[in-house]
C-alpha cells in the first residue's frame, strides 16, 4: 500500500511481431542557442513514435518513472531554474490507477544556463525516462547527453547571494527568469494537486486494510474483552455512549500518534520485531490464557486497586481512563497480526516521509476502530435484556474456548521463528481438536461451569452450533495424518513441521519403488542449500534460503529466480502456499522453470559473524537471517509486508511487477508465465 511503486513497472512485452526486435520508440536530439554573451538555452528534444507516449517530469511518486535530467556539476556554468517542459496531456491511467501527464509525437525540454567560463567547454549529463503505449511499457532508460558551449567574451557581472547574473541583455534574462519562475510555480501547484490525489488513494487503501485487519486471528478474540468491560459499566446510558466514543477515538489516537512516532524513532523493522520476537508473542499468549481462564469463571479481571482508588477520586475521569486502557490493550495485543499490515504504512515514516504515514495510520485506525466503537454500544442494550437462562455467561464460555485456541497462534509464531519444536503441526492440531471437542460438549450441556444456570432443554441455536463445532473437529482429524486442511492454512504451523505425514510417506515409497538402483535423483539444485536443516519449502519443493546462493545457481542453470519473501508468523503466506502454490500448474512451473528461494524475514537464527552486515537503510547491524532478509526486501523493493513475490533474471534484473497476496491461482500462473516471457526476451 504506501510506497514508491517502482514495482509497478510492467515489463510485459506482448505485442512483438513475428520478428524479434529491440523497441526504441523515443529518439533524443540535443542542441543549444546562446541568448546573450553569457547565457544560453539547452534543448533536449524527444521524438516519440506513433501510439507511444513519454511521461512528464511531474507525475505522482507512486506511479511510473517520471522523466528526469541530471547535469554534471562544473564551474564552467550555472543552471538557471529547473528544466522546463511543454504543456503535457493529462489523463487517467487505468494501469496505474491515477492521473498521469504525458507527451505524444514530440516534446522539447529546455534548460537555461549561465556561462561562467571564457573558454569553450562541454555540459554533460544523463536523462532518465520511461515510455508506454496502450499495450506495453518499456523499462526506464538512461541516455547520456553532451552540449558544446562557447565561453563568454565580456566579464561584466553582478553577484548576489551566490547567484551570478549577466547585465546584458537585461530584458532577455529577466524574461527567462520570469518564465522559469512561472513554470516552477505551475509545476509546484501541479505537484500539490497530484500529491493530494495520491494521499486520498493511500487513505482509502489504508482504510480497507483496517477493515481487513479485524478478521485476523489476533483481533477477533479481543471482542469478548470489549463486551465484558462495557457490560459491567454502571454509568448512565448517555455516559456509556460517550465512553464508547472515547474508546474508539483512543484507538485512532494510539495508532496514529504512537504508531507514527515508533516508525520515526525505531524504524520499520520494529513492527517486524513486535510480531515475531519471542518476548511479545509469549506475552500475548499468556494474556490470552489469562483472559480465557477469567471467562471460564476462575477469577475476575479488574483494574489495579491503586488505579481504581485514583479514578474514584476523579469520578469523571475514571471511566475515560478505563476506556483508554481498553483501547491501549486492544492495540497492543492485536499488533502481532496487524503489524505486517501497518508495517507497509510505517515504512514510509522511516524512509523520510511524515504526512503520508500519518494519513495512512489514521485511515487504518479509523476503519479498525469503527466496529469496536459500535460494538461498545451493545452492552447497555444487552443489560436491559432478560437475564434468565444465563445466556450471557454461555457466550463468555464459548468465547473462552476460542481464546484458548487462538492464543496458541502467538506461541506457535515464537516456536517457529526460534525453532523450539514445541508446537509442531500435529501438536497444534491435537490441542485444537481437544478444545473444540470440549466446546461441542459444552454446547450440548455435557460440561457445566460454576456460573451456568440450569437448562431443561437444549435450544435449536445451541444444537446448530454444536453440529458446526463437531463437524469442524471431524474436518481437522485427517490433518493429524498429513491432510493439507487448506481452510486453516493461515492458522496452523507449516505442514513441513509435521513428524507423521502419511502423504509424504506414500510419495517417498513410490519414488523408492520406481527409482533406478544407484541413480541419484536430480533435485534441480546446484549445491546443498544453506539453512536447509531448519528451513523448508512447502509441497516438497527444492530451493534455497539465501539470495546469493540462489542467484549463483540461477546463473549456472540459466534460469530466472523466484523470490518468496515470507515469515514463520505470516498467516497470508501459509494461505498462499496451501491454496495457490498447491495448484499443479504453479508447482510445475516452480519446479521446472525457476530457481526458488524463500527469504524468511522473521527467522531468529544468528548468522556467522562473517555474514553480519550493516544496513544502508537504517545503519543498524544485521546479525540474523530474518533481519538481513527484511533489510534486503526494504532496501531493494521499499516493501516490508509479506507475502511478497519477486521474479528476477539471473543477473538480478526485475522481470515483472512483484506480486503480493492473491488467492487466485490463475493470476499467479499468469504472473509466473509473464516472468518467463520477459526472461526469454532478455536472453
Amino acid at each position: 500500500m504506501n510506497k514508491k511503486y517502482i514495482i509497478f513497472f510492467a515489463f510485459l512485452f506482448v505485442s512483438f511481431t513475428s520478428f524479434s526486435q529491440i523497441l526504441n520508440p523515443v529518439k533524443w536530439s540535443f542542441s543549444t542557442t546562446k541568448t546573450s554573451d553569457s547565457t544560453a538555452i539547452l534543448y533536449l528534444k524527444a521524438t516519440i513514435d506513433k501510439t507511444w507516449h513519454l511521461y512528464s517530469q511531474n507525475i505522482p511518486a507512486d506511479g511510473p518513472i517520471a522523466t528526469s535530467f541530471s547535469f554534471q556539476q562544473s564551474n564552467d556554468f550555472q543552471l538557471i531554474g529547473k528544466v522546463a517542459e511543454p504543456k503535457a496531456t493529462e489523463e487517467y491511467d487505468s494501469t496505474f490507477s491515477m492521473n498521469l501527464k504525458y507527451f505524444s509525437n514530440t516534446a522539447t525540454f529546455t534548460q537555461h544556463i549561465k556561462i561562467r567560463s571564457t573558454k569553450p567547454f562541454k555540459i554533460k549529463g544523463i536523462l532518465n525516462f520511461m515510455c508506454c503505449d496502450n499495450k506495453q511499457c518499456l523499462p526506464p532508460q538512461d541516455i547520456e547527453f553532451s552540449f558544446n558551449i562557447d565561453g563568454y567574451s565580456k566579464a561584466v557581472f553582478v553577484q548576489n547571494n551566490d547567484t551570478t547574473l549577466s547585465l546584458k541583455p537585461e530584458n532577455t534574462l529577466t524574461l527567462a527568469a520570469s518564465n522559469t519562475t512561472a513554470t516552477n510555480i505551475s509545476q509546484e501547484k501541479t505537484k500539490l494537486n497530484e500529491k493530494n490525489s495520491s494521499l486520498l488513494w493511500f487513505f482509502l487503501l489504508a482504510f480497507i486494510a483496517g477493515l481487513a485487519a479485524i478478521i485476523t486471528p489476533c483481533v477477533f478474540p479481543i471482542i469478548p474483552l470489549t463486551v465484558t468491560f462495557f457490560m459491567h459499566n454502571k454509568e448512565t446510558k448517555t455516559k456509556s455512549r460517550i465512553l464508547a466514543l472515547v474508546y474508539g477515538f483512543s484507538i485512532i489516537a494510539i495508532y496514529t500518534v504512537i504508531g507514527t512516532i515508533v516508525a520515526v524513532t525505531l524504524g520499520a523493522n520494529f513492527a517486524n520485531w513486535l510480531s515475531t520476537a519471542w518476548l511479545p508473542n509469549v506475552f500475548f499468549f499468556l494474556i490470552f490464557m489469562v483472559f480465557a481462564l477469567s471467562f471460564f469463571g476462575m477469577f475476575e479481571i479488574t483494574l489495579p486497586s491503586w488505579l481504581v482508588t485514583k479514578t474514584d477520586k476523579q469520578a469523571d475521569k475514571g471511566g475515560f481512563l478505563g476506556a483508554f486502557f481498553m483501547a491501549f490493550t486492544l492495540v497492543l495485543v492485536s499488533f502481532s497480526c496487524t503489524g505486517p499490515i501497518v508495517g507497509a504504512i510505517l515504512v514510509e515514516s522511516a524512509s523520510g516521509q511524515v504526512l503520508k504515514p500519518v494519513i495512512g495510520m489514521f485511515g487504518f485506525s479509523l476503519a479498525f476502530a469503527l466496529p469496536f466503537t459500535l460494538f461498545a454500544y451493545f452492552p447497555s442494550w444487552l443489560a436491559r435484556l432478560p437475564k434468565s437462562g444465563g445466556w450471557l455467561n454461555s457466550v463468555k464460555i464459548v468465547l473462552a474456548f476460542l481464546e484458548l485456541a487462538l492464543g496458541l497462534k502467538f506461541l506457535s509464531i515464537a516456536d517457529q521463528t526460534y525453532h523450539w519444536g514445541i508446537l509442531d503441526r500435529e501438536v497444534y492440531l491435537a490441542f485444537w481438536i481437544v478444545i473444540f471437542t470440549l466446546l461441542g460438549l459444552y454446547l450440548l450441556k455435557k460440561i457445566k461451569f460454576a456460573h451456568d444456570s440450569e437448562i431443561k432443554h437444549i435450544s435449536a441455536p445451541r444444537i446448530i452450533l454444536a453440529v458446526i463445532t463437531f463437524a469442524f473437529v471431524v474436518y481437522m482429524i485427517p490433518g493429524m495424518f498429513g491432510a493439507p486442511l487448506k481452510a486453516l492454512a493461515g492458522y496452523l504451523p507449516p505442514q513441513e513441521t509435521q513428524d507423521f505425514n502419511l502423504n509424504a510417506i506414500i510419495r517417498d515409497n513410490i519414488e523408492k519403488t520406481y527409482s533406478i538402483p544407484g541413480h541419484i535423483v536430480n533435485t534441480g539444485l546446484c549445491d546443498k542449500p544453506k539453512y536447509a536443516d531448519f528451513l523448508k519449502l512447502p509441497h516438497r519443493l527444492k530451493g534455497y534460503f539465501d539470495y546469493n546462493q540462489a542467484l549463483a545457481c540461477a546463473k549456472q542453470q540459466n534460469k530466472p529466480l523466484f523470490i518468496d519473501f515470507t515469515g514463520h508468523g505470516c498467516v497470508n503466506c501459509r494461505e498462499m502456499e496451501a491454496r495457490v502454490w498447491a495448484d499443479p500448474r504453479v508447482l510445475k512451473i516452480l519446479r521446472e522453470k525457476y530457481i526458488v528461494t524463500a527469504l524468511y524475514v522473521d527467522d531468529k537464527k544468528e548468522l556467522p559473524q562473517s555474514e553480519w552486515a550493516i544496513s544502508n537503510y537504517d545503519g543498524k547491524l544485521k546479525k540474523n537471517i530474518g533481519t538481513k532478509n527484511a533489510d534486503f526486501q526494504i532496501t531493494h523493493f521499499n516493501v516490508n509486508a509479506q507475502p511478497y513475490y519477486v521474479l528476477l533474471s539471473n543477473n538480478g534484473q526485475q522481470l515483472a511487477k512483484p506480486k503480493a497476496y492473491d488467492l487466485n491461482a490463475d493470476n499467479f500462473v499468469e504472473y509466473l508465465e509473464n516472468g518467463l516471457k520477459a526472461f526469454t526476451q532478455k536472453n
